[in-house]
């Protein structure tokens, strides 16, 4: 008996870090097919990994949106403004906070984004920082950073 109690709690803790281990994965796969469908300019796919409650935020600090505004804004982007973008040297890291107010199940990518506009100008080379509350296999929450003055530079406009 004395043998059994150390294999059990071994087994326990075995079985709780391949769940967690497929839950990171899950979600990674869940942010990874999002950022494809940025690429692809694929809103189909962009809604079905939204929530319905979905709520984005950034760059600045009074930037935010909701799923109906996000892909409806995105819709536009890529039909006008857009003519390519190209996640390169992507990172993503999975990651669950547990106490606070951001508990949860994240994802965080860290990428240059190369971006070709379809007025000819760029391209455009941004450090970009997307975080992705993943819940229930959807993406819940976003946070977004990069550097907009670098890409104006870029652009060459001028203030």
């Amino acid at each position: 008996m004395k043998k059994l109690i150390p294999f059990a709690v071994i087994s326990i803790c075995l079985f709780s870090c391949m769940n967690a281990d497929k839950k990171e994965s899950e979600n990674l796969a869940i942010a990874k097919r999002y950022m494809e469908a940025v690429e692809n300019k694929n809103a189909a796919t962009m809604d079905s990994l939204l929530a319905d409650n979905y709520k984005g935020y950034g760059p600045s600090v009074g930037d935010s949106t909701n799923k109906e505004d996000a892909l409806k804004n995105w819709n536009y982007n890529a039909a006008n403004l857009y003519e390519s973008i190209q996640y390169t040297r992507s990172q993503n890291l999975a990651v669950t906070v547990k106490e606070g107010d951001a508990a949860g199940d994240w994802v965080s990518n860290w990428a240059l984004l190369t971006i070709k506009y379809k007025d000819g100008r760029g391209p455009v080379q941004v450090w970009v920082n997307a975080v992705y509350k993943i819940e229930d296999g959807k993406i819940a929450r976003s946070r977004t950073f990069y550097n907009e003055a670098d890409v104006t530079r870029q652009l060459g406009i001028t203030n």
